[in-house]
């Protein structure tokens, strides 16, 4: 998909629609919610350097294991994006060169044993390790044998197979849709039996997990872009470096026309040090400093253990991602039982005003405190309603939506006369009319129109024969944040 923000000195070449959001002609758009977090991760099993989606934790268990000791971090991240409300994550699993599978090879019963039949994990990872094989006769039926594989005392499948050839073997392992743990390979017929074994492991599977470097998440960067996310977090990082790559890819795919978020933090020292509210306010006003970049500056407790902002942030770009457009994230509470550091009041209003999302106890519960970003010094054409969460939510969703749109139905299809572009203008109304209805924009003021730059009397640029300049006017609604009230005593 094509698309991005538009000048009239600099304008792509690649077909699409370009939308520019200006502060006096912002728009937004009603379609439910953004619901997908992209995240990086490290695991000692599963993929590597692929896409799976997970919508549940039995999909975490499923595709990357339940491991969270160490620098495995699929569990812990995936497990916070879906806690927050994310209805879907795509994981990408990071590994560096060492990764590879565990492997056993199995020979034959004859007098001179051969090895006949390889096992191979599935995928690389040191879970691999721990898987162990048994191979007796078959108790029922004393023409076949039966492979048990278990993991640690844990018997995960029974392969049952004639005897004879070593391929009964090969196929009853790789035909089985149940296995999604080892694949079998055949290295030669042999006697056509397999010998007796009790209780012998697989060996040699690396997570490829120490390696893992800066090159690596800018490698998955480049990869996520081929995929459909709305928000982006990394996995309990907060090497500057990383951080920095993250950053300056977000604004140049937004700039693209993807309007994706990312949500990032600080390590759990930081966020415990002294002075750790200077420290993430920082990362704000130097490093981020963007409407695509939310910083959340607190850790939290859940279930005893603390967390890292950075850890965190999955969480809060789940929260992001499952809310309505019509919702703030001001407010809303949180499973946490404690925050790491509980800032004062000036020391909250500070973060505020520097782009912070932060975590606080208000005696009773943990919850989010206000929605923004980490947009601190506004860029030409932005006011203060860019540095809410909510607003780059609404103005991402019109984007994405009215791209979309116009590629099914407009670009290549509809002739660029004045009846089409009317007709492209109907559309459009229809849509904003649906805004309304959504509670997103208000019910007077908003228009859609051709641009009086290009059309009409009072234009001054001939556009060119297949371009369509069309301009949209509307005023966001917001959630109450600030309830000021006058108490009267009669």
């Amino acid at each position: 998909m094509a698309g991005g923000t538009w000048s009239t000195v600099d304008k792509s070449v690649l077909p699409g629609m370009y939308v520019n959001f200006q502060a006096a002609a912002s728009a937004s758009i009603q379609s439910g919610a953004r619901g997908v977090v992209g995240v990086p991760v490290k695991a000692y099993w599963g993929p590597v350097r692929s896409f799976v989606e997970i919508t549940s934790e039995a999909g975490i268990l499923e595709n990357f294991g339940g491991d969270s000791e160490g620098n495995a971090t699929a569990m812990t991240t995936l497990k916070l994006a879906l806690l927050g409300g994310a209805k879907k994550v795509v994981a990408y699993r990071l590994a560096d060169n060492t990764a590879a599978a565990s492997a056993l090879t199995l020979q034959d019963a004859a007098g001179t044993p051969k090895d006949v039949l390889k096992l191979d994990a599935k995928y690389p990872g040191a879970r691999g390790n721990n898987f162990k094989v048994t191979i007796q006769p078959d108790i029922a039926d004393a023409t076949k044998k039966n492979m048990k594989l278990f993991e640690g005392t844990k018997l995960l499948k029974t392969f049952v197979f004639a005897s004879g050839k070593i391929q009964t073997a090969v196929d009853a392992i790789n035909n089985d849709s149940g296995n999604v743990w080892v694949t079998a390979t055949k290295l030669d017929d042999g006697s056509g039996e397999l010998k007796d074994i009790s209780n012998v492991a697989l060996a040699g599977g690396n997570s490829g997990i120490g390696g893992v470097t800066t090159t690596d998440y800018t490698n998955a960067l480049t990869a996520f872009e081929t995929r459909d996310f709305n928000y982006f977090a990394l996995d309990g990082v907060s090497d500057p470096a990383i951080q920095a790559s993250v950053v300056a890819w977000v604004k140049r795919i937004r700039s693209e026309g993807k309007g994706a978020v990312v949500v990032l933090g600080g390590s759990l020292a930081d966020d415990t040090a002294a002075d750790a509210v200077n420290k993430a306010n920082v990362r704000s006003t130097a490093n981020f400093n963007h409407e695509g970049v939310v910083n959340v500056g607190t850790g939290v407790v859940w279930n005893g253990v603390s967390y890292s902002s950075a850890q965190v942030s999955a969480y809060v770009a789940g929260v992001i991602a499952g809310q309505k457009l019509s919702e703030s994230a001001t407010y809303a509470a949180s499973p946490f039982s404690d925050v790491v550091r509980r800032w004062t009041r000036s020391e909250q209003e500070l973060a505020v005003t520097n782009g912070v999302f932060l975590f606080y106890h208000d005696g009773r519960i943990v919850k989010a405190l206000r929605a923004v970003n980490s947009l601190v010094t506004l860029r030409q054409g932005q006011n203060s309603s860019w540095k809410k969460v909510r607003t780059i939510r609404v103005m991402d969703a019109i984007n994405s939506d009215l791209m979309q749109a116009a590629e099914s139905n407009y670009i290549g299809k509809v002739n660029n006369t004045e009846e089409g572009r009317l007709a492209l203008v109907g559309a459009s109304k229809q849509y904003m009319q649906s805004l309304v209805q959504g509670g997103v924009i208000e019910s007077t003021g908003w228009d859609v129109y051709l641009n009086p730059l290009y059309y009409g009397p009072s234009a001054t640029i001939t556009p060119a024969p297949d371009q369509v300049y069309i301009q949209w006017e509307a005023r966001l609604t917001d959630a109450m944040e600030q309830i000021f009230g006058t108490f009267i005593v009669l």
